[in-house]
């Protein structure tokens, strides 16, 4: 872990602090400075975020080390989040127990997008979902329909459309829509794509989706935890 933060001027637990909180909480970056100097530590806002966009892919990459498989029918929809004054669009799936799949950031809603989507998704899991559960949007009901035609997704794989259903996804959109909600935009799609992957990864600690047994911890502290993990 130590040479994740080597070079670094400030002391790497408020690195992991400030980037913690603000993926977490509803913070801004002037927000964090303001609290780190209630504790003597004098940061500019930039520093926090330029924290964000270097250590966000590191920290997921060490999570994901320790990631439990979700289940096999995905709830997958869409919501928007503007980027650079223009609306971009998060594909976001669950299974059907809330548990985060996976999600991907798109300049575009089609069919195109949604394959990306989808592709990522197995990828990430290491396997195909046996049911797939989608709004009414005709572009990713194309996608499904022409990946088991082509073989990515297995003939046996079961679509359905179900508004009931996908409200669970929905809802689970509100999580990550009140993070970003305050960050008042993003000023670019590599930014807001980071800062997302983070929020994101947050969530699904925050959902106990990660197997920490083997660290065999006695002392559970988010601190400890995140110490633990990256230096696993």
């Amino acid at each position: 872990m130590e040479e994740l933060f080597a070079g670094r001027h400030f002391d790497r637990e408020v690195i992991i602090l400030c980037v913690r909180w603000y993926l977490r909480f509803k913070l801004s970056y002037r927000d964090l400075v303001e609290m780190m100097a209630e504790r003597g530590l004098g940061l500019a806002h930039t520093t926090i975020l330029r924290w964000v966009r270097r250590y966000v892919p590191e920290f997921i990459k060490h999570w994901n080390r320790f990631r439990k498989p979700v289940g096999r029918s995905w709830r997958v929809d869409e919501t928007y989040i503007k980027a650079r004054g223009q609306w971009t669009y998060l594909y976001r799936a669950v299974d059907k127990s809330g548990q985060t799949v996976d999600f991907r950031l798109s300049k575009r809603r089609d069919v195109a997008a949604a394959k990306a989507f989808f592709r990522k998704a197995i990828r990430h899991e290491g396997r195909a979902p046996q049911t797939i559960t989608l709004d009414g949007y005709a572009a990713s009901h194309r996608a499904v329909r022409e990946m088991k035609t082509d073989g990515v997704l297995p003939r046996r794989t079961r679509l359905r459309s179900s508004k009931y259903l996908n409200n669970l996804i929905e809802q689970d959109h509100r999580g990550i829509k009140s993070r970003t909600r305050p960050m008042l935009g993003f000023k670019s799609f590599s930014a807001a794509a980071v800062t997302i992957a983070g929020v994101e990864l947050l969530r699904r600690i925050h959902k106990a989706q990660f197997s920490l047994s083997r660290l065999q911890l006695k002392d559970h502290a988010a601190t400890v935890l995140w110490n633990a993990v990256l230096a696993a």
